[in-house]
């Protein structure tokens, strides 16, 4: 059984949508997305330097579009047991489950990314991954420091998401058993109540949404529940801009499906490392680059379908 995932802010690094835009086709599909959310997503891909794609309002769009080019890659054959993303990566898993279409799918994150830029701009915040150290001992020195634990990842990895002065006196005083604390290429403390003004234009834009039923198991990061209604898919999309990510939860759905094969699209990377660290036995991959498609069609080949149980 596999899951097909995708990837959330901060991923993304200059130049890495370079190599995917010389497949047949690809260059020109990018294009028409660019033309419609008015974001030359081809520049930013290809030539922006590091501080232009850390810019919310860019890398949100950016990194849906990595995903459902590299997605689409694989072949159109391709049908993954079931679908998740991290933070902004749940709009590209919701676009993998055919609950919207790419271009509609494009126009939500490019909202998206917009608001939660205008939300980052009113205080400046940032976010930070705790690597190591007892979930529950980190998660209360957070909220000590007046930190939210915005995304809890498992595998031993807590993002923590505040404004600039709290993260700087996580760096000075980091919980206990924490290896290290890591600032992440985000512009804002997502999925924290600094995002609230964000949720009331996202709501506007889901209005008008033409929506499906996921026609594969969406995994929600809310609560880690699989979704079966296109609608709710939708809301939950919305309402976790100011909520924390639960990837841990997502992490313990994939088990209990059963899945053997974990596949991470472009920018692929992140999820593939915390799955290796949480999912011992469950193959992984993840695409870099079109060098890596072959290997993901195998993977799929070998356990998308596949009985579970057997």
């Amino acid at each position: 059984m596999l899951v097909l995932v995708a990837p959330g802010q901060g991923a993304q690094t200059p130049g890495f949508l370079t190599p995917w835009l010389d497949l047949p086709g690809a260059a020109d599909r990018v294009g028409a997305w660019s033309d419609a959310i008015g974001l030359d997503l081809v520049h930013y891909g290809t030539k922006a330097d590091a501080e232009e794609i850390r810019d919310t309002a860019v890398a949100q769009p950016l990194l849906v579009a990595a995903g459902l080019l590299s997605a689409s890659a694989l072949g159109d054959s391709v049908a993954p047991d079931a679908v998740a993303g991290h933070s902004v990566g749940e709009i590209t898993a919701a676009a993998f489950a055919g609950v919207l279409d790419d271009t509609a799918a494009l126009r939500f994150v490019r909202t998206r990314g917009l608001a939660m830029a205008e939300a980052a701009a009113v205080t400046e915040t940032g976010m930070s991954a705790l690597l190591g150290g007892d979930p529950d001992v980190s998660v209360a020195h957070l909220e000590k420091l007046g930190l939210t634990p915005a995304n809890v990842n498992g595998a031993g990895q807590i993002v923590a998401a505040g404004t600039m002065e709290q993260l700087a006196a996580l760096d000075a005083d980091k919980p206990e058993g924490v290896r290290r604390v890591v600032a992440l290429k985000v512009a804002g403390a997502f999925h924290t109540h600094h995002m609230a003004p964000a949720v009331a234009k996202l709501e506007e834009a889901a209005q008008a949404l033409s929506l499906s039923d996921p026609k594969v198991p969406y995994v929600s990061n809310k609560d880690g529940e699989t979704v079966a209604k296109g609608a709710d898919v939708v809301t939950r999309l919305v309402g976790q801009v100011a909520n924390p990510v639960r990837w841990d939860l997502c992490m313990e759905t994939f088990q209990r499906l059963g899945v053997t094969a974990l596949v991470e699209v472009c920018p692929g990377g992140t999820l593939t490392g915390i799955a290796k660290r949480a999912l011992p036995g469950v193959k992984t991959l993840a695409l870099k680059t079109p060098d890596d498609l072959d290997a993901a069609r195998e993977l799929i080949a070998e356990h998308a379908g596949a009985d579970a149980a057997a």
